[in-house]
């Protein structure tokens, strides 16, 4: 009687376990899946010399100066969407989804640091022959971005840093997302590589907003799809493990070479790459504008789409036409500027 007992507890702990495997396990899907709901009209397939597929959206004014958008990590083209809708009237517009990211996925070479995401970017005005833009890059983008200025500075006319990395500051690990800490963790990253729960993702899209009205389940479904295309977790593993090696005082100390127009804008309240950021950029680059909107998180962009495009269209209205940068216009509703 005990021992089918004993057998009877067993097998529901193991039924129930296994419920719990089932509920989380994840397997890859596949981009012709995933591209019937994210790949719009605007979406093109760019092959890269080195064998990877770009996704690429090249939108807005094809008569207008061009703008280039670098988002950040585990993020893709998307983030972009409302600052193409404001500027789009002005400027020729291109967004793309960096190696290992979105519908782009895992790329040969494996190569995800910021100089392997700086290559793919270059390589894909090569392809687009656009050899003069003002680009701007959130986060992970963000170093993209100025490392992309620091090596072609003669294709930057003006730099846009949003809530960038790139410059080492304290950090409240308390403040980022769960699924970040995870991916740093080699062997719970590997089992990351198959269990992802809904929640890990939603829990890491709140935490770069302050207004949780702005986070909506499509916003979520899409974050948590483009994560399981084909190869994106092994790329994010990839390259979380490649960030123990880098050397972010030394790259720090090269932004002072940044000469081209510079604007540095931020989120007060941005918990994962905290506002002292900002003011460190505009430390290192004397001729940098600083724009910080109050309340607002890591991607202002997306949480103040309005009042952070007006602010861009300022400074790229005088960067572009070779007038003295200045903070004027910027102090709008809700934004602090300084020289």
């Amino acid at each position: 009687m005990v021992k089918r007992l004993f057998a009877g507890t067993l097998t529901l702990v193991v039924l129930a376990l296994a419920v719990i495997v089932i509920s989380v396990l994840r397997f890859d899907i596949s981009r012709e899946e995933l591209a019937g709901k994210y790949a719009t009209g605007a979406s093109q397939f760019v092959t890269l010399p080195g064998g990877g597929s770009m996704h690429v959206r090249d939108e807005g004014n094809r008569e207008g100066p061009a703008l280039l958008l670098v988002h950040g990590s585990n993020a893709s083209l998307h983030t972009w969407e409302p600052w193409v809708a404001s500027l789009g009237d002005t400027y020729r517009i291109v967004s793309m989804d960096l190696p290992g990211h979105g519908l782009t996925g895992r790329i040969p070479g494996d190569d995800y640091s910021r100089e392997g995401m700086t290559q793919s970017v270059h390589e894909l005005t090569e392809i687009l022959g656009i050899d003069r833009f003002a680009i701007a890059g959130n986060s992970m983008g963000g170093g993209v971005a100025a490392l992309y200025a620091l090596e072609h500075p003669a294709q930057v006319s003006a730099l846009i840093l949003v809530d960038a990395a790139g410059v080492p500051v304290p950090r409240n690990d308390d403040e980022v997302p769960l699924a970040f800490r995870i991916a740093r963790m080699p062997v719970i990253s590997n089992v990351m590589r198959y269990v992802l729960p809904r929640s890990l993702v939603e829990e890491g899209v709140r935490k770069v907003f302050v207004d949780q009205s702005k986070v909506t389940d499509e916003m979520v479904a899409r974050y948590f799809d483009l994560s399981l295309h084909e190869g994106n977790r092994d790329a994010t593993r990839i390259r979380f493990a490649s960030y123990a090696g880098r050397d972010e005082e030394a790259f720090a100390a090269r932004l002072g070479g940044i000469e081209m127009p510079t604007l540095v804008l931020w989120g007060d309240k941005d918990g994962l790459i905290p506002v002292s950021a900002a003011h460190e950029f505009k430390a290192r680059i004397p001729q940098a504008e600083l724009a910080i909107f109050e309340n607002v998180g890591h991607v202002p962009m997306e949480e103040v789409p309005e009042e952070s495009a007006a602010v861009v269209r300022d400074f790229l209205g005088r960067a572009l036409a070779e007038t003295s940068p200045s903070a004027g216009g910027m102090a709008a509703a809700g934004v602090m500027a300084e020289e």
